[in-house]
């Protein structure tokens, strides 16, 4: 269990450094959040699995779904943003300012 807790934990930091440090690309920043979400439902299966109760284990799934959903509304958002501007960098966003 301690293995997987700790790589939980290290695939966690690893969004939270990719979401801080990777300032220029919004495909990199969504993945490193898709990163942080699976990371919490890993925990959440471990959790469940070691009490032996499966609300942990309803609930992540339930987490997957919401990850889903957020990464397709932001891909959408993504090739919309594509179409108009022809770049996904986040240094030129100034048009969505509303």
């Amino acid at each position: 269990m301690f293995k997987f807790l700790v790589l939980a934990c290290v695939l966690f930091f690893l969004s939270i450094w990719g979401f801080f440090l990777i300032k220029k690309h919004l495909i990199l920043l969504l993945i490193s959040i898709e990163l942080m979400l699976l990371s919490i439902n890993l925990n959440l299966f471990i959790f469940s699995v070691f009490l032996e109760d499966f609300f942990g284990q309803f609930f992540a799934l339930f987490v997957l779904t919401i990850a889903a959903s957020e990464s397709a509304i932001g891909l959408a958002i993504l090739i919309g943003y594509y179409r108009l501007k022809g770049t996904i960098f986040i240094n030129f966003i100034n048009i969505l300012k509303g």
